[in-house]
């Protein structure tokens, strides 16, 4: 007979996971469509990215029941390989600042460096273990050398995170930590933009983002302040936005994943893109893998939502789809092992 607090019930939990991701992500999808049909938007880069999370997070939950080690690590190869030799996915209008590359390139590093150090913790030689956590020590070398600071940052915090993991006996501790930083990093950018910091605050954080990418986040407002039911519309910031037309070549971006749902999906795409990350955290904090792996990835997670604050890296695929992957992995059931009959001689 199976107890309470056996398989059954973590059975029942997972579930409720997978059906708050399945409302969630349908509730993304269908509000773009609504918005999109009321005021002429284009919601295909919205749906795309919904199609892509929820690929990647099934085809990780598949994978990393059968391969826990191999494939994560092979993702954190594969990142690497599409930030290094695709330069083509940030294109040459994106903001530049002192903090180097926020979008695909910074994003893929981040993910990749978190897959190294889930497939570290999942390997059981010690020889493999090291050897995939200086792979990820090697990826944020990688993003230091290609110019991207933000990307080496969060590599770095991504790695230490993992190696401290271990000492993390509760992980609801540890993902509310992740969960209150998230929220940090998105009050700082709305402060900025709003002007309600210090001037000497203000003044240090502009020279980082530059100007240029604080005044797209101040179109992005104003679009919000006006519709702020339905925002705009998908797709058509760069179309009512004064300071893209002064961009040339323009990317229609305001470089900041809350502040483009606020503008062209209203209040409740904003409330919609933080619940994503909360049902992430919340699958994460029901996953039956062990707690490093669990807030290995919810680190590289958080990192990449810091990332998107204050850039464009959602506003690509292969990201998107490579989260999905990561949080798949990391809510992965493990294989269940079956025992050995030893054999008795009847001689």
């Amino acid at each position: 007979m199976t107890s309470a607090t056996g398989p059954a019930s973590a059975h029942d939990r997972r579930s409720a996971s997978d059906a708050t991701g399945v409302v969630v992500l349908g509730a993304c999808a269908a509000w773009s469509l609504i918005t999109a049909a009321v005021h002429g938007g284009r919601p295909e880069g919205v749906l795309l990215a919904v199609l892509a999370v929820a690929a990647g997070y099934a085809v990780g939950r598949i994978c990393g029941e059968l391969l826990p080690v191999a494939v994560p690590g092979a993702g954190a190869f594969a990142g690497l390989g599409l930030a290094v030799a695709a330069p083509h996915i940030n294109p040459g209008s994106q903001v530049t600042s002192p903090l180097g590359q926020t979008g695909a390139t910074a994003a893929l590093l981040t993910l990749s460096a978190g897959a190294a150090c889930c497939a570290a913790w999942a390997a059981r030689p010690p020889g493999l273990r090291l050897a995939l956590r200086l792979l990820a020590a090697g990826i944020a070398v990688t993003a230091a050398v290609l110019g991207s600071t933000s990307g080496f940052v969060a590599c770095l915090g991504v790695l230490l995170c993992s190696l401290a993991a271990d000492r993390m006996r509760r992980r609801a501790v540890g993902l509310g930590g992740l969960a209150l930083a998230a929220a940090l990093v998105t009050g700082a950018t709305w402060a900025t933009a709003e002007d309600v910091l210090p001037d000497g605050l203000t003044s240090s954080l502009e020279g980082q983002l530059t100007q240029h990418r604080v005044l797209l986040w101040h179109d992005a407002l104003d679009m919000a302040a006006r519709e702020p039911g339905l925002g705009i519309g998908p797709g058509r910031f760069a179309e009512l936005s004064p300071t893209v037309t002064q961009t040339l070549p323009p990317d229609g971006k305001p470089h900041s994943a809350p502040f483009q749902q606020a503008a062209e999906q209203g209040i409740l795409g904003v409330v919609l893109l933080a619940a994503v990350f909360g049902w992430v955290l919340y699958a994460l904090w029901r996953s039956p893998r062990p707690t490093p792996v669990v807030l290995t990835a919810g680190a590289a997670l958080t990192a990449l939502a810091a990332i998107a604050s204050v850039g464009n890296a959602l506003s690509f695929t292969t990201v998107t789809a490579g989260a999905g992957l990561l949080a798949g992995l990391a809510t992965a059931r493990p294989a269940p092992t079956v025992p050995t009959v030893p054999t008795v001689s009847t001689g």
